[in-house]
């Protein structure tokens, strides 16, 4: 696969997966963290807003090709 369309293709899955993971998080907070205190709202927007780098290294690595020997 061309290195331009591996890099197009991971951009939109990008996205994607910015925005699907963002709704995703945010009715799991609405419908769990309602009556918590404070500091449980900021560790669970600390954790859920670093977790979502670990499948967008995946998709970088992906659109990175293979590496050169």
């Amino acid at each position: 696969m061309p290195l331009r369309l591996r890099k197009f293709i991971g951009m939109i899955l990008l996205v994607l997966l910015v925005a699907i993971y963002a709704i995703v998080a945010m009715i799991v907070a609405v419908r769990t963290l309602a009556d918590q205190p404070g500091w449980v709202h900021f560790l669970y927007f600390l954790v859920s807003g670093i977790i979502w780098v670990l499948p967008a290294m995946g998709i970088i690595k992906w659109m990175a090709g293979p590496r050169p020997q």
